[in-house]
C-alpha cells in the first residue's frame, strides 16, 4: 500500500514538473501579469499537490487532535494570514505531538506545527513570528520560484524536487514517529530548504505581518535568541527548524535592523497562549505525574504565567484522577476569570469525569448559545453525550459538524465510532470512508463505501449519493495516476 500510494503521488508530481515545459497545444492558460511562477506551477496546481501531500502525511503520521489547542492555532493562523500577502487563503493546519522545535510550510497552504514549538516560544508574539515566517514562504511562492530557477534542468530533476515533499510523509510506518524524527533532517532539508535570500525575504515579510496583525515585531528577534539558546543546549545538532531555516549572522543582523525601524510600544501578553502552552507541555510529556511536578515547581518558583502553571496543575491532576484537587485549583482560576471558555471547558470535563453528565450537558449547551458553533464546545458536547450513553444525540451532533468541518479527519473518525454505538452500521461505513479518503487510503475508502451501499440498497437517494462519491473517488485516483 505504501509503495503504491507513493508511486501515485510521485506520478502526480512528475506531471506538475512536466507542466513547466511550454505546451504546443491549444488551451494555454495565461499566467497573471507579473507572476512568472504561475507559468511554471499555478496556484491551483500547488494546492492540489499540497492536498496530495497532506493525505500521505496523515496516513503515516498521527495528528494531535486536541480541539481546544487546534482551534487556538487555527485562529492565530487566520489572523496572521489576513494581514499577510497571501493570495490563496485555503489553509490546512497540521499539529503534531513532537517535542522538537519545528514548523513548516508545504506548497498548497499546508502549515505544520510541532508541539515542541510551544516549549521554546515564550509568548504568543514569538509563536506568531514563526507562523508569519512560514506564511511568507507561501505568499511569495518560494517553492514555485525554486522550480522556475531549475527550469533549464531535466524534468526528472524538477520532479525529484517536488517528490521530496512527500518523502517526509512516507517514512516506513513500522518505525512510526521515531523514524520520522530521525529522517526528517534529510528529507525536509532537501524539500523545504530555501535560499538565504528567500529566508531573509520571509523574515522581512513575517515581521511586517506580525506588526500589521497588532503584535510585537521584536518577538522575531526574541525567537531567534530562543533558537540559538536551544542550539547551545543540544550541542552540535541544531533544532529541526534550523535544519531547513539556517540562522546565519547576516540573517539575524538584517532582521534586527528591520525590527529597529518599528516604534517601541508595549504589547500585552495573551494569557490564552500560556494556557495552550500548558496543554502542549502536558501532551509532550506523556507523563501527567512528571507534568504535575513541573507545574507545581513553577507555582512555587519562576514561571512565565502563574495562571497557566495552575491550569497545567489542574490538567495533570485530572489526568491522574485527582478530581477533588483539580476542582480546587480550577475554582481559583474561575474566580479570577469566570468567563474564560478554556476554564469553563475544563469544568465541563471534570463534570464528565465525575459522571455528572446532566450538569455537563446543560453547561455545554448554555455556552454554545453564547459562543455559536465553537468547534471545541461542539466536540465537548459530543463527547459528553457519548460518555452518557446518549449515542444517537452524539451521532447527530457529529454528523452536523461534518458539514462545517468536512476536511477534519478527526470529526469523521469520532462519527464512525459513535455511529457504531448508536447502531447505525451504514453510518459507520460512510464515516470511515470519508476518514480514509482524507488520509489517502483510497482502497479502504472504496471498500467502506461499498459496504454502506449494500446496507442501503433499498434507499435510492442514499445509493445515488454513494455512487456519486465512488465516481468522485475514481476520478481522484485517475487524476493522480494519469497526471
Amino acid at each position: 500500500m505504501l509503495i503504491r500510494r507513493l508511486t501515485q503521488l510521485y506520478t502526480a508530481v512528475i506531471l506538475l514538473a512536466m507542466l513547466s515545459v511550454p505546451s504546443q497545444a491549444g488551451n494555454i492558460e495565461l499566467p497573471s501579469l507579473g507572476d512568472t511562477t504561475s507559468a511554471i506551477i499555478s496556484q491551483q496546481q500547488e494546492y492540489e499537490l499540497g492536498q496530495a501531500w497532506l493525505r500521505a502525511y496523515r496516513s503515516r503520521i498521527p495528528e494531535y487532535n486536541d480541539p481546544l489547542l487546534h482551534s487556538y492555532l487555527e485562529q492565530l493562523l487566520i489572523k496572521l494570514a489576513s494581514h499577510s500577502q497571501l493570495d490563496d487563503h485555503r489553509l490546512s493546519l497540521v499539529a503534531i505531538n513532537n517535542p522538537t522545535m519545528n514548523a513548516f510550510a508545504v506548497p498548497g497552504g499546508i502549515i505544520g506545527v510541532h508541539l515542541g514549538l510551544f516549549r521554546y516560544a515564550k509568548s504568543e508574539h514569538q509563536l506568531a513570528s514563526v507562523l508569519a515566517h512560514e506564511l511568507a514562504h507561501l505568499s511569495q511562492r518560494h517553492f514555485a520560484r525554486r522550480v522556475a530557477e531549475q527550469r533549464k534542468n531535466s524534468v526528472a530533476t524538477m520532479a525529484g524536487m517536488l517528490a521530496s515533499l512527500v518523502l517526509a510523509a512516507t517514512v516506513g510506518g513500522d518505525a512510526g514517529m521515531a523514524a520520522m524524527t530521525a529522517t526528517q533532517a534529510a528529507s525536509m532539508q532537501n524539500s523545504l530548504r530555501y535560499s538565504r535570500q528567500n529566508e531573509q525575504e520571509a523574515d522581512r515579510l513575517g515581521i511586517e505581518t506580525v506588526y500589521a496583525a497588532g503584535m510585537d515585531p521584536s518577538a522575531v528577534g526574541g525567537m531567534f535568541e530562543e533558537m540559538l539558546r536551544a542550539t547551545r543546549y543540544t550541542g552540535s545538532k541544531p533544532p529541526e527548524f534550523l535544519l531547513t531555516h539556517p540562522l546565519t549572522e547576516s540573517r539575524v543582523a538584517d532582521a534586527n535592523s528591520r525590527i529597529a525601524q518599528y516604534p517601541l510600544k508595549h504589547y500585552p501578553d495573551n494569557l490564552e497562549y500560556h494556557l495552550m502552552r500548558a496543554r502542549a507541555m502536558l501532551a509532550i510529556d506523556r507523563n501527567p505525574a512528571a507534568s504535575l511536578n513541573r507545574f507545581q515547581s513553577e507555582l512555587n518558583g519562576d514561571t512565565l504565567s502563574r495562571e497557566a502553571s495552575r491550569y497545567g496543575t489542574v490538567l495533570a491532576q485530572a489526568e491522574l484522577g485527582e478530581v477533588k484537587k483539580a476542582r480546587e485549583g480550577l475554582a481559583i482560576l474561575l474566580k479570577e476569570s469566570p468567563n474564560s471558555l478554556t476554564y469553563q471547558l475544563e469544568d465541563i470535563a471534570l463534570d464528565r469525569q465525575e459522571g455528572k453528565f446532566v450538569n455537563a450537558i446543560e453547561k455545554n449547551q448554555q455556552l454554545l448559545r453564547l459562543h455559536g458553533n465553537s468547534y471545541p464546545l461542539q466536540m465537548s458536547l459530543a463527547e459528553t453525550y457519548l460518555k452518557a450513553n446518549r449515542f444517537t444525540e452524539s451521532e447527530q451532533l457529529l454528523r452536523a459538524m461534518t458539514r462545517d468541518y468536512p476536511d477534519t479527519a478527526y470529526v469523521w473518525f469520532q462519527l464512525a465510532e459513535v455511529s457504531g454505538l448508536a447502531g447505525n452500521i451504514a453510518g459507520v461505513h460512510k464515516a470511515r470512508a470519508q476518514y480514509y479518503l482524507l488520509n489517502g487510503v483510497f482502497d479502504k475508502a472504496r471498500e467502506q463505501f461499498g459496504y454502506a451501499r449494500k446496507l442501503l440498497v433499498h434507499d435510492f437517494k442514499e445509493v445515488a449519493i454513494i455512487d456519486q462519491q465512488l465516481r468522485d473517488l475514481a476520478d481522484l485516483e485517475k487524476k493522480m495516476e494519469n497526471f
